[in-house]
C-alpha cells in the first residue's frame, strides 16, 4: 500500500458553476509518477494509480471507450472484447 502524502494539492472535477459539496471526484498528482483519486464524500478513501495508467484511462474517455456506461440500460463492467489500451 502506498503512503499518501499529507501535502497533496487536490483538484476537484466539478463544473465551474457547481454549488454544494458534490459528490465530486478529486485528483492529486504525487511524487514518483503517482496519481491519487478520491471522492469528496469519502476523502479518507484514496485510490492510487500510475501516471501511465491514468493517461491511458483519460485517452480512453476522450475516445469514447466508456460511453456504454452512460446509456440508461448499461450494465456494470466492460462490454465483451473491450480493453483499456495505453
Amino acid at each position: 500500500m502506498t503512503d499518501i502524502p499529507a501535502d497533496l494539492t487536490w483538484t476537484r472535477a466539478a463544473p465551474e458553476d457547481a454549488e454544494g459539496p458534490g459528490p465530486w471526484i478529486e485528483i492529486a498528482y504525487g511524487a514518483g509518477e503517482l496519481v491519487h483519486l478520491r471522492e469528496t464524500g469519502d476523502p479518507g478513501t484514496i485510490v492510487t494509480t500510475t501516471r501511465t495508467k491514468w493517461d491511458a484511462f483519460t485517452r480512453g474517455v476522450r475516445a469514447g471507450e466508456f460511453d456504454h456506461f452512460t446509456e440508461p440500460d448499461a450494465t456494470p463492467g466492460p462490454a465483451p472484447g473491450d480493453a483499456l489500451r495505453p
